[in-house]
Order: structure tokens, then sequence, then C-alpha cells
């Protein structure tokens, strides 16, 4: 049985979102942690989900991201087990220096609430191995710092390793400005690492995970936790 872990922060409000997606959806069994009672132990993957851990105080994702948790997740990250943030959980995976770059304020400096288009360029992290590279997703949104920058140079290492996993695009899979909800750099709505084990996005894959809850019917965040499990069956 695939056993995975959802840690909860003080201000994580999309925690019990995960749960039931993996349990009552998928059919995992899903487990909600409390970060500072959290150990790597007895877990096949994990999930960091999105809030507003500690109120988004300092920055988003700061405080959270020096929990004696985040010690048990860079243990099994190394460990090659599969590791999630979403929306705040990636902001917290890059304030641990777990994953490269910052998560800015969006470039209107407002809370973006809406659904948007996403294409797979990596079908081959822990996340994606049921998306075909190329697949644009249609996944909601709901941040207010969610404006991803690197440096140039390490942006080109992302590209060359292929760490750049989604990008938002129109619905034809064009990276084009106007598909831009935040002013992320080259378009970047999520990354990984170089193993492909570790994956941050934005936007929330388990608001797009039930038919009834997605405007055009498909469920296509469904497909990245499908992918998670079997990466861990595998």
């Amino acid at each position: 049985m695939v056993r995975i872990a959802v840690i909860r922060f003080p201000g994580s409000n999309c925690d019990l979102d995960v749960v039931h997606v993996l349990k009552n959806v998928l059919g995992v069994e899903a487990s909600l942690v409390w970060h500072k009672e959290f150990k790597a132990l007895g877990y096949d993957g994990v999930v960091l989900p999105g809030g507003f851990s500690y109120g988004d105080y300092l920055r988003s994702g700061a405080i959270a991201a020096r929990s004696p948790a985040l010690e048990h997740v860079k243990v099994m990250a190394d460990n090659g087990l599969p590791v999630l943030g979403i929306c705040n959980g990636f902001q917290i995976l890059v304030e641990a220096g777990i994953l490269p770059g910052a998560l800015l304020p969006n470039e209107n400096l407002k809370f973006i609430c809406k659904w948007v288009c996403i294409r797979c360029d990596n079908g081959w992290t822990a996340f994606t191995w049921g998306i075909p590279e190329g697949k644009v997703l249609h996944i909601p949104i709901a941040h207010k710092e969610g404006r991803y920058f690197n440096d140039e140079a390490e942006l080109e290492r992302l590209s060359r390793k292929r760490m750049i996993v989604f990008r938002y695009t129109d619905w034809k899979g064009e990276a084009v400005p106007e598909a831009n909800p935040n002013g992320s750099v080259r378009n970047i709505a999520g990354i990984c690492n170089e193993k492909g084990n570790i994956l941050g996005l934005m936007p929330h894959p388990e608001r797009a995970s039930e038919e009834l809850l997605s405007p055009n019917r498909n469920a296509d965040g469904l497909l990245l936790f499908k992918s998670m499990a079997e990466y861990v069956k595998r």
C-alpha cells in the first residue's frame, strides 16, 4: 500500500483537499501530519499543501521552511522519494533551498484566483509519468506571491537539465505573455530537481482532480497524483 504524508503547518488550508484526493479519489493511504510531528520513516512520499503558513509573515513560506519537518523532507528527497510542493508548499521548498529560485509578489501586486492553462514540458518526473510532453492541462491558481524568478545563468541550467516542468500557456500550448498570470520568468509554473522526484508548482492540482469541479470536466490535476502513486509502486 502506498503511504503518502500531507504536512499541516499553521495556516495550511488546502491540506484536507489533498488528503481527500489521495484517499477518496485515488485510493491510496494518506495521512494528515502536524509539521512538528512529521518523520520521514514509514512514508513513501510527502505533499506540502497550499495555504498561508504562519500567515505569510516575512515572506511566503519563509517561517515554515525552518520547521524541523523540512529536515525529514530533505531525507526523503535524498532517498529518491517523491516530494510535492503545491503553491505555498512550492514557496516553502524554495525558501528551504530544496528547489532553486524565488517566488516574488505577482506582477500586478494582487491576489489572483482563476483557472489557467499549463503545458507539461517534462514527462519523466515522478509526477508526470502519465502526462505526455506538450499536453496542456487546465488547473486553477490562487496566490499573491507566485511570480517565479531566477537569474539567466540558473534559468539556462534549469532549461538544460530539463528542470522546467510546467509553463503557463494559452489553450494551444503557446507560452505567450498573455497567458502568464503573474509575470513569472519564461512563463514558469513549476520546476523539479535534477532527479525529478521533487516538484514545486503554483497551480493547485487537488482542485482539478474531480470532473465535477473542473469547468471542462477533465480532472487534469489527478494526473499528477496518479503519476506520484505509480512512481512509488515502480
